[in-house]
């Protein structure tokens, strides 16, 4: 493990706190100023996962599988899961994929759209495998060109049997009006349905997924805790608009919802830094052939599974949060779905490490984000 500098001063603060479940540990070397130091934390859920299916699957679950304990799966397959029969079959896809001897669990979802029924949601639930119910505004993104045209008119029967199973609606929160400024689209979307949706069923529990603004931050921090809560990429803590065309135009930094300005990115970033429980970990891990991302009309998404712990610890350290940085990784998340927190540990070590520059499957390359950079945090299970 590589020395690294850091101040007397926060090295005093570590040591004076108290960490219930967080344990650094600091090795003295010669010089007083020169340490080691290593993270263990319970091990982390992802709450906002895209596998894909097929042999894109299988070279990417080993990343995810590596890492986090479970994760919430996106339905936005092609076809898209829209049926409890069609989420056993892809949950049976995906454990068939798995390294042997993982014990990564899929929570999966339903894709919500028009012509879902209450009937679908009671045998989800019934299931014992489906955890939440996903809401693609119909255009948002990749693959949901099914999705929902008319939430209000269509879907209010399913969102009342969903409250009845207090299953949580996870909402892509932006409209695909085209009249609408695309770096607006997850402001009017609070402003015009979720808003209203919220004030319409308030015991329906809800994520706001993957946001990237003030306003969405704003609007999570006033509902009410435990019933409307938010997950938070590696890609929109640490990069904004900027990061689009610097240098060129670069692709594999093309996600939806689009990065934002440099303020929206610091307002989630004091967010997720403050210890608020309303907020947790999803990375929107969104894998995509290369040839897919570098080229006209190229795929929205950022694959991330490989980095996105180095990210987010990199983020809470340069905040003076790393104390905070279990609850958001392996608290919140399985507090606000119900679920038992993890029992098993990961270990982040301060250690440089360069990311690979792609990862080969059957069909071609999929690029990371942070493609051949430096990290300097190093996850391994413990």
């Amino acid at each position: 493990m590589q020395s690294m500098q850091y101040p007397l001063n926060k090295l005093r603060e570590n040591i004076a706190s108290s960490f219930p479940s967080t344990t650094f540990k600091v090795l003295k070397e010669v010089k007083i100023n020169i340490i080691k130091m290593e993270l263990s934390i319970t091990r982390p859920d992802d709450w906002h996962l895209h596998l894909r299916d097929g042999k894109l699957l299988e070279a990417v679950i080993p990343h995810s599988a590596h890492h986090f304990g479970r994760a919430i799966i996106m339905p936005n397959l092609k076809p898209p899961i829209t049926t409890t029969a069609a989420a056993m079959a892809y949950r049976e896809s995906i454990l068939k994929a798995l390294p042997i001897n993982s014990g990564f669990t899929p929570l999966m979802t339903l894709y919500l759209t028009d012509s879902t029924t209450p009937a679908e949601i009671k045998l989800a639930k019934e299931s014992g495998v489906i955890y939440a119910v996903k809401l693609y505004p119909a255009g948002a993104t990749t693959n949901s060109q099914d999705g929902v045209t008319d939430l209000f008119g269509k879907c209010m029967p399913v969102i009342e049997e969903m409250v009845k199973h207090n299953m949580p609606l996870l909402v892509h929160g932006e409209v695909t009006s085209p009249e609408v400024d695309i770096f607006d689209r997850e402001k009017v979307f609070i402003e015009t349905v979720l808003s209203p949706l919220v004030l319409k069923f308030p015991q329906l529990k809800v994520v706001m997924e993957h946001v990237t603004t003030m306003d969405a931050v704003k609007f999570v921090e006033s509902c009410a805790e435990g019933r409307i809560a938010a997950t938070v990429t590696p890609q929109h803590l640490v990069l904004n608009r900027n990061s689009l065309f610097q240098g060129g135009l670069q692709p594999h930094n093309y996600c939806l919802p689009v990065l934002k300005r440099e303020t929206h990115r610091q307002a989630i970033v004091s967010a997720v830094t403050s210890g608020s429980k309303r907020f947790f970990l999803g990375t929107d891990s969104a894998p995509h052939d290369r040839l897919k991302k570098e080229c006209p009309c190229g795929c929205a998404g950022i694959y991330n599974a490989p980095v996105a712990l180095a990210v987010y610890a990199k983020v809470f350290e340069e905040a003076g949060a790393l104390d905070k940085l279990e609850a958001f990784t392996s608290f919140n998340g399985p507090d606000f779905y119900g679920l038992p927190r993890n029992t098993s540990k990961i270990t982040l070590r301060k250690t440089p490490w360069k990311v690979p520059e792609s990862f080969s499957y059957a069909s071609g390359h999929v690029v990371p984000m942070f493609a051949g950079e430096m990290l300097d945090w190093l996850p391994s299970p413990v």
